[in-house]
Parts: C-alpha cells; sequence; structure tokens
C-alpha cells in the first residue's frame, strides 16, 4: 500500500490553487453587477431645497470658463447653461478658449472687469494654475467655483468658493468593470488620462481599485496626454503601443472627446475586431460611435443635465443658500443594447428619462 504525505505548505498551495478561479468568478461577478446597477434609466434626486430662482437671480450674472470650448463634451454643457440662463432671464457668457491656463487667466480678468457676480470654472478649467487672479476676482466680490472639475471625495481647489463635484470614481470603475465584465477577467487595456485635469484623479483612483478589487491579475498601462496634445499624439501613441503588444484587447480612453483620435488608431492598426473601446462622458458624437460599431461603451452623463446641476449649484451660490457639493448627476452605462435611446443622431438630453427638466422647474419656482 502506498502512502501519500502532504506538507502543510502543499497543502496550502492546493487549496489557494482551488480558490482562485473561484475568486476571479466573485471579481467577474461583481463586475457585472456594478454594470448593471448604472445601465437602467436614472432617478431624479434633488441637490437641495427649492428656491425661486429667477427673482434673485433678476440683476446677477455668471461667466463660464470651460476647460477648452473645442472639446464638443464641454462646449454642449456650456451651451446648454447660455439656454437655462436666457429662459430665466438673466446674464450668462462663455469665454471661449482653446485650452490654454493664459487663456483662463484672461477670461478671470474679463469677470473682473466687466461686473460679472460669478465664475464658473467649468469641466477642467483648474484655478490651481491662476489662484492669485482667483483671490483678485474674490477681492472684487465675485465667487469663484469649480463645477464637473473633481470627484465627490476631492476638497475645493485654490481657495474657491464651492466645488460642485461629480461621482468621477464610481465611473472610473464602470470602465474596468465593463473590460472585466466583457473579457471574463482577462484584460490588457491600454488607458489614456490627461493628468492636469482634477477630475482624472478620481477617475484613475476608481480603475485602479476596481481592477485591484475584482481583476488583480488584468493587465493595464495607463499613459497621459496633456489635453493640448490631444489632436497630435493620441493617434501615434495608441497606434504604436497596438503594434508594440498584439495583447491588447481594450483602449480606455477616460475622456471620450479622446475617442475622436482614439478610433483611427485602432482601424489604422487593423485592430477594430480584437481591440475594443470603453469610454466615458456621453458626448454625442461618442454615442453614434457605438451605433457605428467603433465604440462598444460609454458611460453616459446627460449634458443637458449637466448644464442645469452646475448652474443650480451657482445660483444657489449666488442667492446666499448652503454650496452644493454633490450634484446629484447621474451615470448610465450605453451600449449597442440601449443606443437607440439616446435618438438617431444621438441626443446630450434623450436616454436619460425627463423626469429632472420638472425636477428643476420645481426646484427653481418656475411653475408657481
Amino acid at each position: 500500500m502506498t502512502k501519500i504525505f502532504k506538507t502543510t505548505s502543499t497543502i496550502s498551495a492546493l487549496l489557494l490553487a482551488t480558490a482562485l478561479p473561484a475568486l476571479a468568478q466573485d471579481g467577474v461577478a461583481n463586475a457585472k453587477a456594478n454594470i448593471e446597477n448604472y445601465s437602467g434609466i436614472p432617478e431624479f434626486v434633488a441637490p437641495g431645497d427649492p428656491f425661486d430662482a429667477a427673482a434673485c437671480m433678476a440683476d446677477k450674472s455668471i461667466l463660464t470658463i470651460p476647460a477648452s470650448s473645442a472639446i464638443p463634451f464641454i462646449k454642449v454643457i456650456a451651451d446648454h447653461k447660455d439656454e437655462l440662463a436666457e429662459t430665466m432671464g438673466f446674464k450668462h457668457e462663455q469665454w471661449e478658449n482653446q485650452g490654454n491656463p493664459t487663456q483662463w487667466i484672461q477670461g478671470m480678468e474679463y469677470a473682473g472687469n466687466n461686473g460679472f457676480d460669478a465664475i464658473s470654472l467649468l469641466a477642467g478649467a483648474d484655478p490651481r494654475f491662476f489662484e492669485p487672479q482667483v483671490k483678485a476676482a474674490q477681492a472684487k466680490g465675485l465667487k469663484v467655483v469649480t463645477s464637473h472639475l473633481t470627484g465627490l471625495e476631492l476638497d475645493a481647489p485654490a481657495g474657491v468658493d464651492a466645488n460642485t463635484a461629480i461621482d468621477y470614481k464610481q465611473a472610473g470603475k464602470l470602465m474596468a468593470d465593463w473590460t472585466i465584465a466583457q473579457t471574463d477577467g482577462k484584460v490588457n487595456a491600454l488607458i489614456i488620462v490627461s493628468n492636469e485635469a482634477l477630475s482624472t484623479d478620481s477617475l484613475t483612483d476608481g480603475l485602479t481599485t476596481a481592477f485591484g478589487e475584482n481583476c488583480p491579475d488584468c493587465k493595464y498601462e495607463i499613459v497621459n496626454v496633456p489635453i493640448v496634445e490631444w489632436a497630435t499624439k493620441i493617434q501615434p501613441t495608441v497606434q504604436g503601443k497596438l503594434q508594440a503588444d498584439a495583447s491588447i484587447n481594450y483602449v480606455i480612453p477616460i475622456y471620450d472627446s479622446m475617442s475622436t483620435f482614439v478610433t483611427p488608431a485602432i482601424a489604422i492598426a487593423g485592430k477594430r475586431d480584437s481591440v475594443k473601446v470603453a469610454t466615458f462622458n456621453g458626448t454625442p458624437f461618442v454615442l453614434d460611435l457605438i451605433r457605428d460599431g467603433q465604440v462598444e461603451m460609454d458611460i453616459g452623463e446627460n449634458l443637458d443635465w449637466i448644464a442645469h446641476a452646475m448652474l443650480d449649484a451657482e445660483m444657489r451660490l449666488l442667492c446666499g443658500l448652503d454650496p452644493i457639493v454633490d450634484s446629484k448627476v447621474p451615470l448610465r452605462v450605453f451600449t449597442a443594447d440601449n443606443i437607440e435611446e439616446v435618438g438617431t443622431p444621438a441626443d446630450s438630453a434623450m436616454g436619460y428619462g425627463d423626469a429632472y427638466v420638472q425636477g428643476y422647474r420645481d426646484l427653481w419656482m418656475l411653475d408657481k
């Protein structure tokens, strides 16, 4: 009779080998559950109490300084803010720029010299680049706010009066979880970021957290391309990475307007069948790319909803109400399965229901 002896270390190794596949599948299941939670039409959640916005804002004005007017996602939000302000009868202007901090400073000075009551630094116009100008504007009585700039967990930067945030960390988790769910935990991703944008910190944190929790064996590389270099560096960077590593199966441009330069790189590399794109923002032209099969998934934000939320927070500040930190702007996962809900061509306000429209009218007492 043959006796079999196992040392403690051998038994531990066998138990670990048995447990690892189960743990990996738990991670995939967790990733799928997170995606499912964000796949339906979101509910409207009021960020604060009602107030008479039109009466309060009748003699007030806001200048919005976008991170870059050349980025469609940001431009659409700023345009919607124009429309809402016109509806309520107060002055709102945009400071057109191409993403250069010097241009942001010029906008700050314009607002201070032309009687504005508030400056809204929108979606990446970062006050850390011009803190003295923030203080100068505040000394003239202006409120300076950042909107759609940081994640919920980050403090307001550079001494601004308020910071209205987005759940960027959850968006980052959803991008990672999508790739984990689609590959059954066999991800090799190229992640394109822009480190100068504060939102990148939260998005990257969400991505790395989700990979760490749900797929620690997944592979990914994070590459930084500054916003002003998107048009010249994203495409060659992606092409070069795909040529150097044939096993890459996802490109994750963390801001979906980057897709303008990512999808041609994938096509030129002959990788459209093997390399998929998962991204974030819900910009209409990128949603159309889902319909065309060039992008697989986009975590959408309703750009009109964002405009409502950011303007709501700015008006509350000017009206002497408590500042809003959590904008309550929801996220929704868009894929080929539900892309028809956004219209053809895609509309930035479709696919999220319309409860928020009446919700904000009620908050602002427009139907009194």
